[in-house]
């Protein structure tokens, strides 16, 4: 299947609330689940095998984390993330931009990085105490 798509299952006459299948490239995900967080593009302490034997569907990957740490160079060693992951399934993503600005917060630090920074895929970002 090379097309996303999402099927209604059912749907309850009372609140509204309904089940549905997504279908992606990847596999096809039932909803509601539970997805995991993969923050550095792997889940702590369980394979990517003993998820799915979970029923585990899908994993979430932030974009931030996962360009500091593995990295995009070793990210792309593997022909991306799925192969990194050892996972075929579906993922999902985000920008990473929350982190960008709570993690300053927590850190008491601002963080600014600029759009060409980004956009070079350069890691140095200007830190002010």
């Amino acid at each position: 299947m090379n097309t996303f798509g999402f099927k209604e299952t059912h749907k309850d006459l009372k609140t509204n609330a309904r089940t549905g299948v997504i279908h992606t490239p990847h596999g096809d995900i039932g909803t509601p689940c539970f997805v995991p967080v993969g923050t550095q593009a792997t889940v702590k302490s369980l394979t990517p095998d003993e998820l799915k034997m979970l029923g585990v569907q899908l994993f979430f990957v932030n974009t931030y984390h996962a360009y500091l740490k593995p990295g995009i160079d070793i990210i792309k060693k593997f022909h991306g993330l799925h192969g990194f992951m050892g996972w075929n399934g579906p993922l999902i993503t985000d920008s990473g931009g929350f982190q960008v600005f709570s993690l300053g917060k927590k850190r008491y630090v601002n963080i600014a990085i600029s759009e060409s920074a980004v956009l070079d895929r350069d890691r140095s970002a200007s830190v002010y105490p």
